[in-house]
């Protein structure tokens, strides 16, 4: 794909819906007593993953084009796969499925493309270990295939014992697994991680009538607690935009000059919406609109004015919410007067790519002064940057946030492998040619 600078850009944006909200909403849907309806869900690759997976454990699932209909079977409804559950490149359904399924009295095995079978489950698997959990590494390196429950008798049923899990990091993958192991354990289960990750599994989970807890304690820490439940039932969600992908369009709102932007229902979610407040920190011009509260999830309008950025610091408690922004951060920071910092994000080393390594490779490609570090990078902004060849790894995220540095930089960029786009934002480029004057 090819990207040329633009003079400005105009319009109004719908975002595709949230991908963690949509995730969940097909798990719990499914793990709930009746029909659970579905409005503007992401029809990504990631999600369409989670949906073949629950249709190989005996769900029935309506993918309509205006609403998807999940007939949940209730908790103990699931049947056993007749065939190994393909996660594709999701590590999200990976994740949290491998919660609920050690829970289930049948063995399963997970196993995604080469990119998910390359990247780290053991931060799951302990703590389900620890809950009594038949869980392992089918290549022994604690990564997919994973094989679960593989050595249960015909009839027999998982024995989970609640735990209280102190998290190393703040990962709501982590959390949401061991809390919905938690949904089939004995006792109480508890996660306390070192600030409060994205809480989209609390909510919604509760929605559907779990009996989940928090608690911030003063250390800016977190305790997420869950009891056993006897039932979920069948709920109505509206999904909201997906703040990560309206990322994109509020950067190019902000860098390319004689643009204003309406993104309209995004999500908000404190746990999730740092990059709101990192955009504040650089100056940026940014006004909420229609603020409303939709199935438990904040939601605004934004309007996105071009903007002179300027560097800021980025670390500590803000960085789990907005991991996933970080390489569109970046990019907003090669542009900015100063230097940015970014620290306490090694997070990133172990998503689709290692951020730090292939968001560093293409500001360089496109002139920017960058360092990387061990958990994160120095940014030395205000230099003009130009056109480049940027290789996408196959990671969406990477692919989008060069797409939108080359609309601000001189030249031509090129994108290669951008049909990555289609895990979480499938008409990326067809929105983003329709907002350019």
């Amino acid at each position: 794909m090819e990207i040329k600078a633009t003079k400005g850009l105009r319009g109004e944006i719908c975002v595709p819906g949230d991908k963690s909200i949509s995730h969940r909403s097909i798990m719990f849907g499914a793990l709930a007593k009746g029909t659970t309806e579905i409005t503007h869900f992401l029809q990504g690759a990631d999600c369409l993953s989670t949906i073949g997976c629950f249709r190989e454990m005996g769900i029935e699932i309506e993918n309509r084009p205006e609403k998807i209909l999940v007939h949940g079977k209730g908790l103990h409804g699931l049947s056993s796969p007749s065939t190994i559950l393909d996660v594709g490149n999701s590590g999200t359904t990976t994740r949290l499925i491998s919660g609920i399924l050690s829970g289930q009295p049948f063995p399963t095995i997970l196993s995604g493309d080469a990119s998910l079978n390359s990247r780290p489950m053991k931060r799951i698997m302990e703590p389900l270990q620890l809950m009594g959990a038949d869980i392992e590494s089918k290549s022994g390196n604690g990564c997919a295939p994973l094989i679960i429950n593989s050595h249960l008798k015909n009839g027999d049923k998982p024995s989970l014992t609640g735990i209280h899990y102190h998290s190393k990091v703040a990962s709501a993958q982590v959390k949401s697994a061991i809390l919905l192991a938690g949904l089939y354990a004995d006792g109480i289960t508890k996660v306390t991680e070192p600030v409060l990750s994205r809480n989209h599994t609390e909510l919604m989970l509760n929605g559907f009538g779990a009996q989940i807890t928090t608690k911030i304690h003063d250390d800016s820490s977190a305790t997420i607690a869950i009891a056993p439940c006897e039932e979920l039932f069948g709920q109505n969600i509206h999904v909201p935009g997906d703040i990560s992908s309206a990322a994109y369009f509020i950067a190019a709102g902000l860098l390319v000059p004689d643009s204003e932007l309406l993104i309209k229902n995004v999500g908000i979610n404190p746990t999730r919406a740092g990059i709101l407040e990192v955009c504040k920190a650089m100056g940026a011009d940014i006004t909420y609109l229609n603020e409303k509260t939709d199935s438990g999830e904040p939601t605004a309008d934004l309007l996105v004015k071009t903007s002179t950025l300027h560097g800021t610091t980025i670390e500590g408690a803000i960085i789990p919410t907005l991991i996933d922004e970080i390489p569109m951060i970046a990019v907003m920071a090669a542009f900015a007067e100063g230097t940015t910092v970014i620290k306490d994000a090694a997070e990133l080393k172990v998503k689709e790519t290692d951020r730090i390594q292939t968001t560093c490779e293409g500001l360089r490609a496109m002139g920017t002064d960058i360092i990387p570090t061990e958990d994160g990078m120095i940014i030395h902004g205000g230099k003009a940057l130009h056109g480049g060849i940027i290789n996408s790894y196959l990671d969406h995220r990477i692919a989008m946030a060069f797409a939108i540095a080359g609309l601000a930089a001189d030249g031509i960029t090129t994108i290669e492998n951008s049909q990555c786009v289609d895990v979480s934002y499938p008409d990326f480029f067809e929105t983003l040619k329709r907002i350019q004057l």
